[in-house]
């Protein structure tokens, strides 16, 4: 029988807990699919500590440590994968661990970090000459400090199964990045069925591509100083096919074009135009996850009016087109 494959992932005082917990819990179900088909597992999982035993979690609840990273033999390690959170700080000044790290990665198959574990891997100067990415509220951080380190804030993870630089060396975004990142692991192990297999189980969206922008839903703003723009802002929602050019909202909002555009910079930190954009394509997004209409009813609804002009703003900010988007995310699928 084939040797089980190990997942090993540091944990240290303060980890995020999501940033340990989701990853491997791709992996764990992978063993439970297999399972089910009458197969052995495939993985072994193993939580590497600088102490065996309790480690407290920014959450306050524990996790334990079943190795130490100190006595630990590397070559039995398949993927290392560095978590981030709130203690990450301390670990890229724990020495020994980073002298440990560097000297791992000629033995360790795969070497990877969730969210800000990519600052510990750049203590370590595992990522010297990579393109690396990281939680999007420390990646400038993680730019200044290591400027060897090709920094590519705006995606979901580096991992490249068809690249052997980016399939032994990479990184993943902020938290749930981390579950992307472990599907398209398990997919380079196991095939793309299982991956599916794995993400509807855990009822996750299909895998997103690691190059796909790092993006979230388009949060309420924050209430406006400006009445006139609180109302504008209410306003656009409910008129995306209308025009909303900035005459146009300026008309809405019964101020001078020069003033709006001023008001938007200064609360919003964008102007009219790309905000309006911003609100559209979250709209089309939502339509094409809830699979509510096709994809030049959405162009048209949203204000796109053509499906090029949505697929060309598609890719502009998600890297994505509106088909693929459909096809991963969409809720009939």
């Amino acid at each position: 029988m084939e040797a089980l494959k190990t997942i090993a992932c540091l944990i240290y005082p303060d980890v995020m807990s999501l940033d340990v917990t989701g990853p491997l819990q791709v992996f764990a179900s992978a063993n439970v699919e297999r399972q089910r088909q009458g197969l052995p597992p495939y993985y072994r999982l193993q939580l590497l500590a600088e102490e065996v035993g309790p480690i407290a979690t920014s959450a306050g609840f524990q996790l334990v440590a079943d190795n130490s990273w100190r006595t630990v033999d590397s070559a039995s390690l398949d993927t290392l994968l560095i978590p981030g959170g709130p203690g990450e700080a301390q670990q890229c000044r724990n020495a020994e661990l980073l002298r440990w790290l560097h000297a791992s990665e000629p033995h360790v198959r795969r070497l990877g970090s969730v969210c800000s574990g990519a600052l510990v891997m750049a203590s370590a100067g595992l990522l010297d000459g990579h393109r690396a990415t990281t939680h999007w509220a420390d990646a400038e951080q993680l730019a200044q400090k290591n400027p060897k380190v090709i920094v590519q804030a705006d995606c979901l993870h580096t991992f490249d199964a068809n690249d052997e630089l980016h399939s032994h060396i990479f990184t993943s975004a902020g938290v749930t990045a981390g579950i992307d990142l472990a599907l398209a692991l398990l997919e380079a192990d196991l095939g793309r069925p299982m991956a599916l297999t794995v993400a509807r189980r855990l009822v996750l969206f299909l895998r997103r591509p690691g190059d796909q922008a790092q993006f979230s839903q388009l949060l309420s703003p924050e209430p406006s100083r400006t009445p006139k723009l609180a109302a504008l802002l209410d306003w656009i929602p409910a008129n995306l096919a209308a025009d909303l050019s900035l005459p146009r909202l300026a008309e809405q909002a019964c101020m001078a074009p020069r003033s709006l555009s001023r008001a938007f910079v200064n609360e919003l930190g964008m102007g009219p135009g790309r905000y309006v954009e911003r609100v559209r394509l979250e709209a089309a997004r939502q339509l094409l996850h809830d699979a509510q209409a096709s994809i030049s009813t959405v162009a048209r609804l949203t204000g796109f009016g053509h499906a090029e002009n949505l697929r060309r703003c598609f890719h502009k900010h998600l890297a994505i087109s509106p088909q693929e988007y459909l096809q991963r995310f969409g809720q009939r699928h």
